[in-house]
């Protein structure tokens, strides 16, 4: 394995950044809550942000590839809007509140 843990949790960050066409300035506001090896060949990585339940599980494979069907997971519902996000910068916020109504 050529990747370290380290390695795939900034590949998977920058992947989940630039699938949601998310600005270098945002960044600090997404954190690597784990990476771990799964296997030989791939790395599971745990994305969030942070004091949020939200969480995305992106696969890292060594070849430094992330599978694009992620998964999300989030015990809060779309339906329940932004009540909980209002102090998050407003791309972050609309993020979450896809992904949860995506579910």
């Amino acid at each position: 394995m050529l990747l370290t843990a380290t390695d795939a949790g900034h590949i998977a960050l920058e992947f989940l950044l630039a699938d949601w066409n998310i600005v270098d300035d945002y960044r600090d506001w997404f954190t690597i809550f784990n990476s771990r090896l799964t296997g030989q060949n791939w790395y599971i990585v745990e994305l969030g942000v942070e004091g949020f339940p939200d969480r995305w599980y992106i696969q890292v494979y060594d070849t430094a590839e992330c599978d694009p069907n992620y998964t999300f997971v989030s015990p809060i519902r779309g339906s329940e809007g932004f009540a909980d996000l209002s102090h998050l910068p407003e791309i972050v916020a609309e993020v979450l509140v896809a992904e949860r109504k995506s579910r």
